[in-house]
């Protein structure tokens, strides 16, 4: 009789709050959240004598395709299934360190950073719903290549020892997606005096969202064991909007796309908002979040601790080793301190995915992203000592 337990096994105990006989450790298995940025991968592949192309996800973040061997060295327990756009939908190169998006979106970069920052949106000078109507929205089916995936994602529940995460480059963050092509401040003066632009623009990023969604779970809904949504929220003083507003205005939405989303498979939702949103936290617990990503422990109001207790029986959480403090800057020592720390506080009864606090940044030296994987293999043993 086979007792050993598959690492795809593990996961999915772990997620249903039961206690396997380790806690689950992800890196690499979606487009950002838990990938690592190129000069921090590059270097990371250097230290472990690993040669190989490094890949982006996302050019304007700088994320990037994690490598299996990578992945496998550091006994990763989710692999990621991506539904990517179609090549129609590639990026089109403009002057210098420039490039627009399919959403029209132009990001340049200045010398000598790292990322890319938004120049132009396409939206900014919206005046009316009508405006927001006659913006030329891509079409689910034309938006994203899906040819093959079925057949992966087959081949990966029936061969792969490992749980597996969708999630595809059509838009599933409503709220955030929808201030990208607006820009920040017009979407909060928005808010804060033009709703019908608001509810304009929120409903049709939310039927491109759910049309995005019902194609790609469609396709893998049955073979997935966790989807990807996000919607950043919150900063790191707290929440970009009040408990009020975001329960008034943006929740509706999120709850008709999530009720979709957990009536085509039976995936956990994974929901990745960074920031301080432990004031909301029921409310996505309510509407059908069941994993928060990536718990930013140096926000405010996100001691883990006290978010275990208070929601750890009906949520589980991703993330949660400090990026911002820890990471970049300790020891490695300080940072197998962090892990055991986060393992004590977060692991007990299951429900915890151990991961950095979103996208391993660029300043984060290799051996501390060893550490962090070394200290996760020695302390994330259930019990919990």
């Amino acid at each position: 009789m086979r007792t050993e337990l598959s690492s795809r096994e593990r996961v999915l105990l772990a997620i249903n709050h039961r206690e396997p006989d380790r806690v689950p450790v992800v890196l690499g298995a979606d487009g950002g959240t838990t990938s690592m940025l190129a000069p921090a991968y590059d270097n990371l592949k250097r230290h472990l004598g690993i040669v190989s192309a490094t890949r982006l996800l996302n050019r304007a973040f700088q994320y990037v395709e994690v490598d299996e061997e990578v992945m496998a060295y550091f006994q990763a327990d989710v692999r990621p299934l991506f539904g990517p756009a179609s090549s129609r939908f590639a990026a089109v190169d403009g002057p210098g360190d420039e490039f627009t998006d399919y959403w029209g979106i132009t990001w340049q970069r200045s010398p000598g950073d790292i990322y890319y920052h938004m120049a132009r949106q396409p939206l900014k000078a919206a005046r009316t719903p009508e405006d927001i109507e006659a913006y030329p929205w891509p079409n689910a089916e034309e938006l994203l290549d899906l040819d093959g995936l079925e057949e992966k994602a087959r081949w990966m529940s029936r061969e792969s020892p490992y749980a597996i995460l969708g999630f595809h480059a059509g838009p599933s963050s409503l709220f955030e997606q929808s201030w990208y092509l607006r820009g920040l401040p017009e979407m909060m003066v928005d808010l804060a005096t033009n709703l019908p632009m608001v509810h304009a623009l929120l409903r049709k990023m939310t039927d491109l969202a759910k049309a995005c969604a019902a194609l790609y779970l469609g396709e893998v809904g049955q073979y997935i064991h966790i989807f990807q949504a996000g919607d950043d929220l919150g900063i790191q003083t707290g929440l970009l909007v009040s408990p009020t507003m975001f329960r008034a205005i943006i929740k509706p939405y999120l709850a008709e796309y999530y009720a979709l989303i957990h009536n085509l498979t039976d995936a956990k939702l994974m929901m990745h908002s960074c920031g301080g949103v432990a004031p909301i936290i029921e409310d996505l617990i309510e509407i059908g979040v069941d994993i928060l990503n990536p718990v930013q422990v140096s926000a405010a109001g996100m001691d883990p601790a006290l978010l275990k207790a208070r929601f750890g029986d009906r949520l589980c959480f991703c993330g949660g080793i400090d990026t911002q403090h820890i990471l970049p800057h300790g020891s490695p020592a300080e940072v197998k301190e962090e892990v055991r720390r986060r393992i004590q506080q977060m692991a007990p009864g299951g429900g915890y995915l151990l991961a950095a606090v979103h996208a391993i940044q660029a300043d984060v030296p290799p051996q501390n992203v060893c550490a962090m994987f070394e200290a996760a293999a020695r302390y994330g043993r259930y019990p919990v000592a």
